[in-house]
């Protein structure tokens, strides 16, 4: 009974620290954030941010996953409301990019992730985006709806492409006029895939 307690007080001081950054995060950005706002405002110390994610960088690291995977279940929704596997592979990557205008995301993932966790390709929750890709890339493989291509090299040029897209459009003077561009864009480069044209 006490370690499912100190397991449940472990569990809410993360929430609470997760919860705090992800608003202050979005606010002011991470360089802008310091550690006694977070603390401050999830009225915790220090050691608690310490013990729970190790520094500031690691509560970041930790708010982008969550955020990240909010996004990718967003996009997988999007996927799975359409017709059929091709036209979901391709809104799933539009529902991907068009996140890119959301204020949260473009500062937080977009933005503040990149320059702070490096190489967004190389996080968790992307190699999560890559596998429900992989899944898809195989089955329209198996059906002959795309080219006989090699599975891995197609799968991460969509997710990657995807990924840039979203980055250009967060970093763009003017996000919504890029927005079009970046979808159209990524359209295009997935039908070269298909084996006859629509």
């Amino acid at each position: 009974m006490a370690a499912r307690t100190r397991a449940a007080m472990m569990e809410e001081t993360r929430t609470k620290l997760m919860e705090s950054a992800r608003k202050a995060f979005a606010e002011k950005g991470f360089s802008a954030t310091s550690m006694d706002d977070l603390t401050a405002a999830a009225g915790l110390t220090r050691g608690a941010l310490y013990h729970n994610f190790g520094d500031k960088r690691g509560l970041l690291a930790a708010v982008v996953d969550q955020i990240d995977a909010e996004m990718a279940a967003h996009a997988r929704r999007q996927a799975d409301s359409s017709a059929t596997l091709w036209d979901g592979l391709l809104a799933e990557g539009a529902a991907y990019i068009e996140m890119a205008l959301d204020p949260e995301v473009q500062r937080i993932v977009l933005l503040d992730g990149p320059a702070f966790l490096g190489d967004p390709s190389q996080w968790p929750s992307q190699n999560r985006c890559l596998e429900a890709t992989r899944e898809a890339v195989t089955q329209l493989l198996a059906d002959g709806i795309i080219r006989p291509v090699d599975i891995e090299a197609a799968s991460r040029l969509l997710n990657g492409a995807a990924l840039n897209a979203a980055l250009w459009v967060a970093a763009s003077e003017n996000p919504s006029q890029t927005l079009p561009k970046a979808k159209l864009a990524f359209c295009v480069l997935a039908e070269g895939l298909l084996v006859a044209r629509r």
